[in-house]
């Protein structure tokens, strides 16, 4: 821990709420829905002291909409929701892309569809966080799998929000949002935080002009002479409509292009036990987390099992799967749904090693003796 910093106790919830106000939040917007309640009740009160504004919304949909207009208006803002909450986002969303307005969705998952289980756990939402909006678009996704992870990957959410001008989602789950753990807080001082690259002359300023390096382009400070325009609709550098085929396809191959371009900075894969393994489980927040108990299990049997933790989830770490395919026999995917990011495994690996899903649809955790009899099935 740094000089100066300290240690909490803290659940995810809670941890989560203190790593955005640490990365610079100022605005909330949200609606209550079970697990994520504890983020906004305790925002309530804790974002006004750091000079913040809460707002309790009317809805999901408007909780988003708030989120994008503050984003827009200069200062980091971010949502948390679950599950119904965030399929009422999606609209929102994928506005938010097409305006490269950085913000931050917290979508604490719970077992669905529908109401399903507000209480008890899932990771169904997957798919949802990728492909939720309509249209073709890249999304940025990470998932932490403790308080501590909760609070440092709330930091690096906005912090690639802020460098893509792009919306990023930070998944949990249940068991995740309401685990108490000890959290290292460093010193402010020791806390890495970016901010939007901002227009300083009026004169020639284009919204939507891309720097050539990074393909993002320069925000503005309303209110301060620059003329701004912006739209959801196809639009050109000055944010004026543009329909045609054209500029849609200027457009779009830029906005997926610039996260593509930085996936260095966004992918981030945990490699447990894997220098002499010969079999991997492949998995990702709280599930990840009794995937530890059997490797080690595994390995007093003699079988050389490690594990590979998904922290980011989007864009899919192609190349982590690539590095290991030819050592490894069978990859084995702990989820708790029907098989999500088994299939982006199954298309990674291309039929050079084994795939084999471990899981159930939601409401407890997976128990690592079940991920142990699978291991001794397939090794």
């Amino acid at each position: 821990m740094a000089e100066g910093g300290t240690i909490r106790f803290w659940s995810g919830n809670i941890a989560v709420a203190e790593g955005m106000i640490a990365a610079g939040l100022r605005f909330f917007a949200g609606y209550p829905i079970t697990p994520q309640n504890e983020i906004m009740e305790y925002l309530s009160s804790r974002l006004p002291e750091e000079g913040g504004l809460f707002v309790q919304m009317e809805d999901e949909i408007g909780s988003i909409a708030a989120v994008i207009g503050a984003s827009w208006g200069g200062l980091k803002a971010a949502t948390a929701t679950s599950g119904p909450g965030f399929s009422l986002m999606q609209e929102n969303i994928g506005l938010a892309f097409m305006m490269e307005a950085p913000c931050v969705i917290v979508n604490v998952q719970r077992g669905g569809p529908s109401t399903g289980l507000p209480t008890m756990m899932g990771t169904g939402d997957i798919m949802q966080t990728r492909w939720g909006t309509h249209g073709p678009h890249e999304m940025v996704v990470l998932y932490p799998n403790s308080a501590q992870e909760c609070f440092e990957l709330a930091i690096k959410a906005f912090n690639l929000a802020e460098k893509l001008r792009t919306p990023v989602v930070l998944l949990m789950d249940e068991g995740l949002s309401h685990m108490y753990e000890k959290v290292r807080v460093p010193d402010k001082r020791d806390i890495i935080i970016i901010n939007r690259k901002m227009a300083k002359d009026p004169s020639n300023y284009l919204p939507y002009r891309a720097d050539p390096e990074d393909l993002v382009p320069l925000m503005a400070p309303v209110g301060e002479g620059f003329r701004i325009q912006t739209t959801g609709l196809t639009h050109d550098e000055r944010g004026y409509p543009a329909i045609n085929a054209d500029a849609h396809n200027k457009l779009i191959g830029r906005l997926i292009k610039k996260i593509h371009k930085h996936k260095n900075l966004i992918i981030d894969v945990e490699e447990y036990r894997m220098e002499d393994a010969e079999l991997a489980l492949v998995s990702y927040g709280t599930p990840s987390r009794t995937c530890r108990r059997a490797v080690s299990m595994a390995r007093s049997e003699g079988i050389k099992l490690g594990l590979l933790r998904l922290r980011s989830i989007w864009p899919f770490p192609d190349e982590v799967i690539e590095k290991w395919v030819k050592k490894i026999k069978s990859f084995i995917v702990v989820e708790i749904n029907e098989g999500q990011i088994v299939r982006e495994v199954e298309r990674a690996v291309k039929g050079r090693a084994g795939v084999h899903f471990v899981g159930h649809y939601g409401g407890r955790w997976v128990y690592p003796e079940e991920i142990l009899n699978k291991v001794l099935e397939v090794k």
